[in-house]
């Protein structure tokens, strides 16, 4: 259900692009620039995706490309998205990062004035105790599923990161495995504990997965 619900989100901001490119005089240029400065300066896949859907958002309210914006006219937009819907923080910091971005690279540093300052939020992190973390482990039935929540726990992985582990990374006699091209388009070695070792051993041999970690309808209800 995830996975459709991320596929229809990437689907629809496809269609925002192309709207403003075959709409809005000038955007399309403007955005092949965009596209090319976000993969050469390193930026990540979402953060592009992320980036084109909102200054395409307002190049079509405006029906205007947003460099071309005035001060004023980007304020009362901002302003108007907290009055309508209230975005989330998120939404939020995504159309004024984008826009920074855009105008970075157009050199129009001076509009940055006319963009809020995103306030991080110094929240403490939830750090759950053994106990907890041990009792979600074992909710799950499935030893594939108990292996993915003690990867994304015991070695700091991300969701994405660990759905798209490969086999190869996976190196059982030195007890670490290879996250390539993780958050910042980076990559790193993580440490293995010997739990981990040993409940991906039994995984491999019970499942026999191919090039990917974790793949297919998983068959076995052992556990680690």
């Amino acid at each position: 259900m995830k996975n459709h619900l991320h596929l229809k989100q990437s689907t629809g901001d496809t269609l925002v692009v192309a709207q403003a490119c075959a709409t809005i005089d000038g955007f399309n240029a403007l955005y092949k620039r965009f596209e090319k400065r976000m993969e050469t300066s390193g930026r990540s896949p979402s953060t592009l995706q992320n980036y084109s859907r909102y200054i395409s958002k307002i190049a079509l309210h405006f029906n205007c490309v947003p460099t071309l914006l005035e001060d004023d006219q980007i304020e009362d937009y901002l302003h108007g998205l907290l009055k309508v819907s209230t975005p989330s923080e998120s939404y939020f910091k995504h159309m004024v990062y984008g826009l920074r971005f855009l105008f970075r690279l157009e050199g129009l540093n001076d509009k940055r004035i006319a963009l809020p300052s995103i306030k991080r939020e110094k929240k403490l992190p939830v750090v759950l105790s053994r106990q907890e973390v041990k009792a979600m482990i074992q909710v799950a039935a499935l030893l594939k599923h108990r292996l993915m929540v003690s990867l994304l726990y015991g070695c700091g992985l991300r969701c994405g990161e660990a759905r798209t582990l490969l086999i190869k990374n996976v190196d059982l006699e030195r007890g670490t495995l290879l996250v390539v091209k993780g958050k910042g388009n980076k990559d790193r070695y993580v440490p293995l504990g010997k739990l981990l070792v040993k409940g991906i051993k039994a995984y491999l041999e019970s499942e026999q997965p191919q090039t990917y970690l974790f793949m297919g309808v998983p068959h076995t209800t052992e556990v680690i």
